[in-house]
């Protein structure tokens, strides 16, 4: 049984009147809620530098880089063109695992297709001279197949698995829900890519003629928060329900999530959704929700500023405007605790990521003044 802990006593702005940090009520104490850049547009994903500093994806089609005094540099040049439509646009950033080396930076976006659009993800090497910066030697690496019209869920999340490869998270793009289940395609997919593309060779579906060997798991609607568990190794990620039925899952290589055929949520209109909430050969979430908080972003802590916390998962709530904790138990296989946090901030939350001082930070997802919050106990 997951428990629910609602921290609400004093209201929370993110920044007071003067510019300082403001409290926000927590289960381990007053936390301190900084603002240390704003005025972004739209923010979607962030990835921290070696040296401290943020790459931050705007959805209209930028990557900035912001430093750690919240300084907001000029767009990084050589970004791909993107469909900034909807949910669409420039979605995440993850750094090469060797990046020190290779400076390699990995984007995903909605890429315009001759009047559709799909999910892609490409890569680029990151060069700074003379104050400015840009991504060189840009390639596309991994397309979603179909493109569909419309702007509506593309996803989309990367991780780096510990064996290097890479994750990626695909939508349904709402009018395909239906291939979520088809084999032959990328809708509602879990991929499992080389960082140059190519499919390693043991995919669950690499020798299955005429599935797409690049699925790693299928079944799913839109999934926008994705980690890996410090702890095992395990990618973890949690997507979004219709009117209901936010899903925390564990994708394993092979498995089918039910999207949608089953699911714990109904369609927009209250008409019902698939057969029901199970079935033999698709899988049960870890957890889910009902109602839908709309999550986005997903990390797990390991630091020591909060070691509270430490081995919990932390997600955005867009809908449900909040900061999620989930408390697993010992195995890893369940949610034991949730608590609310920020809830009394009324900011849609993109984005959670630990950061190498040990606190978390946050995308807030506004079109004009999106901002980076830093999250630590307060002194």
């Amino acid at each position: 049984m997951a428990f629910l802990l609602a921290a609400s006593s004093a209201p929370a702005a993110a920044q007071s009147a003067t510019g300082e940090p403001v409290q926000a009520p927590s289960s381990i104490g007053p936390l301190a809620v900084e603002t240390v850049a704003s005025g972004l547009h739209s923010p979607w994903g962030l990835a921290f530098l070696p040296d401290g500093r943020m790459l931050v994806t705007e959805r209209p089609g930028q990557l900035r880089i912001v430093s750690r005094s919240g300084t907001v540099s000029a767009p990084v040049a050589g970004v791909p063109p993107v469909l900034a439509r909807g949910q669409g646009g420039l979605l995440d950033v993850a750094l090469a695992p060797d990046f020190a080396d290779s400076r390699l930076v990995f984007l995903t976006y909605a890429e315009p297709r001759e009047g559709a659009a799909g999910t892609s993800v490409a890569r680029g090497r990151l060069v700074e001279q003379n104050g400015d910066a840009r991504l060189d030697n840009v390639e596309v690496i991994f397309r979603q197949s179909p493109a569909a019209g419309g702007g509506n869920h593309f996803g989309s999340r990367l991780v780096f698995a510990r064996d290097g490869t890479l994750f990626v998270t695909l939508g349904d793009r709402a009018s395909l829900r239906d291939q979520a289940q088809n084999l032959t395609n990328h809708i509602g997919k879990v991929v499992r890519i080389a960082p140059d593309g190519t499919v390693p060779g043991n995919n669950p579906f690499r020798e299955r003629n005429g599935a797409r060997p690049e699925i790693w798991s299928y079944g799913h609607r839109n999934v926008q928060g994705a980690a890996l568990d410090p702890s095992t190794g395990l990618l973890w990620t949690i997507e979004h329900g219709a009117r209901g039925g936010d899903e925390l899952n564990r994708p394993e290589a092979g498995k089918n999530y039910g999207w949608p055929v089953i699911t714990y949520g109904r369609d927009y209109s209250g008409a019902k959704i698939g057969e029901g909430t199970q079935k033999a050969g698709m899988e049960q979430p870890v957890k889910y929700w009902d109602p839908s908080f709309a999550p986005s972003g997903l990390a797990f802590y390991t630091g020591t500023l909060m070691p509270q916390w430490k081995g919990d998962l932390f997600t955005g709530g867009l809908a449900g405007a909040r900061l999620v904790r989930l408390k697993l138990d010992p195995a890893r296989q369940s949610v034991v605790e949730e608590e609310i946090l920020l809830d009394d901030l009324g900011e849609r939350i993109r984005d959670v990521r630990q950061g190498p001082d040990g606190a978390l930070w946050l995308l807030t997802d506004d079109p004009s003044n999106g901002r980076l919050l830093r999250l630590a106990p307060a002194d």
